[in-house]
């Protein structure tokens, strides 16, 4: 119950919240954008709202701007500032809160009348102060499944927030054409939104759109005192590199504690990250994928660096003796390196066999790398089977 939850508003004090350290550990993690929670579906805000005194300034001890502090620490790292902002609100009289004694029972499928107020002068109000004042370059909306919510309200709101700020990236659910929890919109229907959202889930191939993995690090999106189910980083880096290969962005979750803390288990594996993307970032890093081929088998995935003849094989798996890669022909006279190895590699191609890489016994090894393998090669994309 609302009253309930406002007593648990009022003790809202992150004290150990360091924004600065926030922003140092995300630059070493290799990330180059993030997305923080300005409002949830419980209403609270986490910046100092004109709108409502029911925010983290006004209504809670700590009495300090979350968001500014975040986005000014973000600027000076170089990572680009986005905010998640909640469609739904169980908090606002007018959206969902007092009206339904519980969310999700059939009366909260109920048309709420006054539903078109709160979007008008409430919903629009608080993300124009996100824009104006905290500048952020990503918007990623949530809870637009809500009956109340309309398809087009969500053609309004992106129309709107375009013209507030045309260069802002607005995620898809701020309209009504995500399809289930794959995220993606049918290709062929009208919706707003510059990017599909799959939530724990990795698209089983590639796409023609832009997209974005949004996933936990364990089970759960906030904290979770009892949740120790951690992603080890190997998987973590596994899901990037397979992302990656699809054409895809990997929006990895962290829930921090009440202190203001990320946990420690986050912090271990988001610095193994940022280890592997040290040496290894280009195969990530401004590439996309191939126009016919993004993997081959279960161990090998493609990228291509953008708008040049580089393809990268990263292999998940420790190699054998010999890389044997059916879909790449090497230029006519070009070396191809193992990532983080000075040590060269002989090669051989034909069209009946495809390329053979070879790998000396000592190169992998004097890569430092423990979780996947990048091969760069100057070549073109073989199609066919």
């Amino acid at each position: 119950p609302i009253s309930e939850y406002e007593e648990y508003a009022k003790q809202f004090d992150p004290q150990k919240f360091d924004a600065k350290k926030w922003a140092r550990t995300m630059k070493e993690a290799g990330m180059k954008y993030m997305v923080i929670t300005s409002k949830h579906h419980d209403g609270f805000a986490l910046w100092d709202s004109k709108v409502s005194d029911y925010d983290i300034v006004d209504f809670s001890p700590y009495g300090q701007d979350i968001l500014k502090a975040l986005s000014e620490a973000c600027k000076e790292e170089g990572i680009r500032f986005g905010v998640y902002h909640s469609i739904m609100d169980w908090h606002h009289p007018q959206a969902q809160g007092p009206n339904y004694p519980e969310y999700n029972t059939q009366d909260s499928l109920k048309m709420n009348s006054r539903f078109p107020e709160y979007y008008t002068n409430y919903l629009k109000p608080q993300v124009t102060e996100l824009i104006e004042n905290y500048d952020p370059e990503i918007i990623w909306f949530d809870g637009e499944w809500i009956h109340e919510y309309t398809h087009e309200m969500g053609q309004e709101m992106y129309q709107y927030l375009r013209e507030l700020k045309p260069s802002v990236i607005i995620n898809n659910r701020v309209d009504k054409g995500r399809q289930g929890m794959q995220g993606m919109n049918k290709e062929d229907d009208d919706y707003a939104g510059d990017f599909g959202t799959p939530e724990q889930e990795i698209l089983e191939g590639a796409a023609n759109v832009d997209w974005e993995s949004c996933m936990t690090m364990n089970d759960t999106w906030g904290y979770k005192l009892n949740d120790h189910n951690w992603k080890s980083a190997e998987v973590l880096i596994h899901n990037l590199i397979d992302v990656a290969s699809k054409g895809g962005n990997y929006l990895l979750n962290v829930g921090p504690t009440a202190e203001g803390e990320i946990p420690e288990p986050s912090l271990e594996r988001l610095q193994e990250m940022g280890n592997w993307l040290r040496t290894n970032g280009e195969v990530v890093y401004g590439t996309e994928k191939l126009k016919a081929h993004f993997k081959q088998g279960d161990d090998i995935r493609f990228t291509k660096k953008r708008e040049e003849q580089i393809i990268y094989a990263i292999s998940l798996k420790a190699p054998k003796k010999d890389l044997v890669l059916k879909f790449v022909k090497p230029l006519e006279g070009s070396k191809i390196e193992l990532i983080g190895s000075d040590i060269p590699l002989n090669y051989t191609y034909s069209e009946e066999e495809g390329l053979i890489i070879n790998i000396p016994e000592d190169a992998l090894s004097a890569t430092g790398n423990k979780y996947a393998w990048g091969f760069k090669i100057n070549g073109v994309e073989r199609t066919g089977k």
